[in-house]
């Protein structure tokens, strides 16, 4: 619903916007295309997939009608491995994506394109395709990697029945310990932090938190570790933003 609620959420996306430089195209990894194999959207017009159920038809009504950028595509299946990636034009672009990018790009005209996540991987393997696709932030293209620090939403819907407010401890440590491991380039914690008993509560299912191991595969030892927004949604959804990027001496 943020997407076209104007809420702290949807206001703080167009604050985070504003400050972002235009890129040439944009390759998205959304925790909504977890499936067996690396894909990437192929399509001239890839389109608007409403991929949930249960809202309203406002949301329903929305079109993000970016274009896609097929040469992009073969771009990131060739950093990754024509063995280990491959092109798909049945998909598109889904609300883990576009949800954010009616705020970060609300005029719909950089290309997309959407990769997805390889639900067969160890969380090591999301890492090094992250690293494979680093060279693409050279060539003006931004990262947007889509999911959740925290997301269990069993727990934030049985909380909202019961009229329970506030973030629980389990949700906040969980929170707190993967931005620390962020700031001070933990990879081994970050890759095992979802094996955890902390781990599992914070996320029942891996696809809401693998889209953050794109992103800190592709940084380097020289970018900025920035959380433009933080806090909780519904009590277990953490809505913190990870940037990553820009040098220490503001270039």
């Amino acid at each position: 619903m943020n997407a076209v609620e104007d809420n702290a959420w949807s206001r703080a996306f167009r604050d985070l916007a504003a400050g972002l430089p235009r890129p040439e195209a944009i390759l998205a990894i959304s925790a909504h295309w977890h499936v067996a194999g690396t894909f990437a959207t192929s399509n001239e017009r890839p389109p608007t997939i409403h991929d949930f159920g249960g809202f309203p038809d406002e949301l329903h009504r929305v079109q993000y009608p970016a274009p896609g950028s097929p040469a992009l595509a073969r771009r990131a299946v060739g950093l990754v491995g024509d063995s280990r990636a491959s092109l798909r034009e049945d998909w598109g672009l889904d609300h883990g994506t576009w949800s954010v990018l009616v705020h970060l790009s609300p005029g719909a005209d950089v290309p997309v394109v959407q990769l997805s996540i390889d639900a067969r991987l160890p969380p090591a393997g999301h890492l090094a395709i992250g690293r494979a696709l680093s060279p693409l932030r050279d060539e003006g293209v931004l990262l947007l990697a889509s999911g959740n620090v925290v997301h269990n939403l069993g727990h934030a819907f049985a909380a909202a029945r019961r009229g329970e407010g506030g973030t629980p401890g389990w949700a906040r440590d969980f929170d707190e310990g993967i931005a620390a491991a962020l700031v001070g380039r933990d990879e081994a914690f970050l890759a095992g932090a979802i094996s955890s008993d902390a781990g599992r509560l914070a996320h029942p299912t891996p696809d809401h938190y693998l889209p953050l191991l794109y992103a800190v595969g592709a940084a380097t030892a020289d970018d900025q570790v920035r959380f433009p927004i933080t806090g909780f949604d519904m009590g277990s959804l953490s809505m913190r933003s990870v940037l990553l990027g820009g040098r220490h001496d503001g270039t």
